[in-house]
């Protein structure tokens, strides 16, 4: 499916932060970071304890999100549960801070955070 496709992507807007909103007011911690392609919410992936970015989705029915790592590219689709392909190039910065931590923030991530990941 190419973002042609799917409706709700704007390219023009720019990541919320670098880091997932939720956790940052929360005070927790994150395993990996995604960007919604629609309005550049920046949340947590399914594997962290909160899964933020799937929660806004949900929430706003914004179903597109973008990974939000160092090195990375790829879209998913939360309705087609899907990858999707031909992503458009999005605002800049296309990932958190390159010192920033995996998982991150470094000093909020417990000792057992592989434990605690879903």
């Amino acid at each position: 499916m190419s973002t042609a496709d799917i409706p709700g992507i704007d390219p023009t807007v720019p990541p919320s932060g670098d880091g997932c909103a939720e956790c940052d007011k929360a005070g927790g911690w994150w395993f990996h970071l995604r960007r919604c392609a629609a309005c550049g919410h920046v949340g947590c992936c399914d594997s962290s304890p909160a899964q933020h970015a799937a929660a806004h989705a949900a929430a706003t029915g914004h179903p597109v999100i973008r990974t939000y790592e160092p090195g990375e590219s790829w879209f998913w689709n939360y309705v087609t549960e899907s990858y999707v392909e031909d992503g458009p190039d999005l605002a800049p910065p296309l990932n958190h801070p390159m010192g920033q931590s995996t998982p991150g923030p470094a000093e909020r991530v417990p000792r057992d955070w592989q434990a605690r990941l879903n």
